[in-house]
């Protein structure tokens, strides 16, 4: 079953006057109705170039973006504006209109397309009520916190009852606790209004707490897409392991710490903790069944697709037989396992 989205074959070249950039070479991507899908990658990947290929405010150079089976390449710009009106979009600097109140700046586009004043000002009434802000109605952004410009944004984006929401870096500009109550209304809306969310980040940590499926840029390719706690238990690209190294907010601040000079061998594995599995002392029952200590050399939880996970980075005895033993053991009781080289762990 097609998604929502279908992004096919998509290419997309700026041309310059000295030179020819591909910002993105065969992109192939399948949303579904309802997800809330990452869109990951480091600076100049080409991820906020995608997220404009996906209204056709970029158009590819080549291939095509179909939504719900409608081929956006094939729509005249009528059609392609009218389109445009079930796709909202919202962004890192919010875009408000600094000379209007916050009512009007939610009322301004349905006022454009053509809704009466007073149907327009009733919705966006709602609209601020859904997003925890009904007594700000007559201020101004400028007397806003970017936590508050940005629910002004998404009241405004969702003015028009979009199928489809855009959020491009929309968290990048706010701290860490303003961040997580914008990806918890962000949730809400999601799951009481089944709206389809995309979001474009180069934040690993905003991916964990929110998406149920990932993509990964990087270089304008697409090197690893699926569902966010299969990529974090497994991933399968130096990309996307650097994304989780640096997706930890500890990491991101110093990543040297994340470095040991115990770590000289290849005996060090990452582990991911299951639901299940986290609820037996598996790494002591472990070192009692061997006989055998092992060094814990990173211990973390964190939130994936809405749960608690634990990983760990642990040095395995020097024998090799022992450590294929001890790799077998994690496994069969149901945690993730894998070799730590790639994460910048091993010296």
């Amino acid at each position: 079953m097609a998604g929502i989205i279908e992004v096919k074959s998509l290419t997309k070249v700026f041309t310059t006057k000295d030179a020819e950039v591909e910002a993105l070479q065969d992109i192939n991507l399948s949303i579904d109705a309802g997800d809330i899908y990452g869109i990951i990658g480091m600076s100049g990947a080409g991820k906020s170039t995608l997220v404009r290929c996906l209204n056709f405010l970029e158009r590819p150079t080549e291939g095509t973006v179909e939504i719900e089976g409608k081929d956006l390449s094939k729509m005249s710009e009528k059609e392609l504006r009218k389109q445009r009106s079930e796709i909202a979009m919202i962004f890192q600097h919010f875009n408000l209109l600094m000379q209007k109140s916050v009512l009007d700046n939610i009322c301004f586009p349905l006022v454009i397309s053509g809704v009466k004043k007073k149907d327009a000002r009733k919705r966006a009434k709602e609209l601020l009520e859904i997003v925890g802000l009904s007594d700000k109605a007559k201020a101004y952004p400028a007397q806003l916190s970017g936590g508050q410009k940005q629910r002004v944004a998404i009241a405004r984006a969702l003015a028009g009852n979009p199928k489809i929401l855009l959020c491009d870096e929309a968290t990048s500009a706010l701290d860490p606790q303003t961040t997580q109550s914008i990806l918890a209304l962000l949730k809400e809306i999601n799951e009481k209004y089944g709206i389809t969310i995309v979001i474009i980040t180069h934040e690993m940590a905003v991916v964990r707490e929110i998406c149920s499926h990932v993509a990964i840029i990087s270089n304008g390719h697409l090197v690893e897409h699926g569902r966010v706690f299969d990529i974090f238990s497994h991933p399968k690209t130096q990309a996307a392991k650097e994304l989780i190294v640096k997706g930890r907010d500890d990491a991101a601040s110093n990543p040297k710490e994340h470095q040991t000079d115990i770590m000289k061998t290849k005996s060090c594995i990452r582990i991911v903790f299951s639901v299940n599995s986290s609820f037996e002392p598996v790494i002591a029952n472990m070192v009692l069944e061997f006989g055998q200590p092992v060094n814990i050399l990173k211990a973390d939880t964190m939130n994936v697709e809405g749960i608690a996970r634990g990983e760990m980075v642990l040095q395995l005895p020097e024998d090799e037989e022992v450590q294929n033993r001890m790799k077998d053991y994690l496994k069969n009781r149901g945690l993730a396992v894998e070799e730590a080289e790639g994460y910048g762990y091993v010296g």
